[in-house]
């Protein structure tokens, strides 16, 4: 678990401390094609969080929010709107979740970018990675 707080990494960052094997590779290419889509349609962050950013060596997936802040709809892909099925085309596409980082966890009253710096074990704060996407290298020619 990283400690509490944002960590800022860029995508090249992320992929050498979290991509380190196989399946852990599948999962950041979906980041990344799911961070381009983002990035065309003017999202400045992308903050990531679940068992991909901890010491897992198999996890299940990854959960990300992203700062719908100065983001043309209009260019946005709906299966980030499509909740449904327990976001299972999301899945199948990214290989994680997305959340718009202020829509609201009505279970507990906070943000997703709240909710993702709590552990749900204990309830302690955590620490997520925060990207930036507007001048990342990784999307620069995308």
């Amino acid at each position: 678990m990283l400690p509490a707080g944002l960590h800022e990494a860029d995508l090249s960052a992320v992929k050498s401390r979290f991509a380190s094997n196989k399946w852990r590779r599948e999962l950041f290419d979906g980041l990344v094609e799911a961070s381009k889509i983002l990035n065309r349609a003017g999202c400045r962050y992308l903050y990531l969080d679940g068992s991909f950013v901890t010491g897992k060596p198999i996890p299940n997936d990854y959960d990300a929010c992203w700062d719908p802040f100065d983001v043309d709809m209009r260019h946005m892909d709906p299966v980030f709107f499509d909740f449904s099925n327990n976001r299972a085309a999301q899945k199948a596409r990214f290989g994680g979740e997305f959340f718009p980082s202020s829509y609201e966890v009505k279970e507990v009253g906070r943000t997703f970018l709240e909710f993702f710096q709590i552990d749900k074990f204990s309830g302690t704060q955590k620490g997520i990675i925060a990207v930036g996407l507007t001048n990342d290298p990784m999307l620069r020619y995308s």
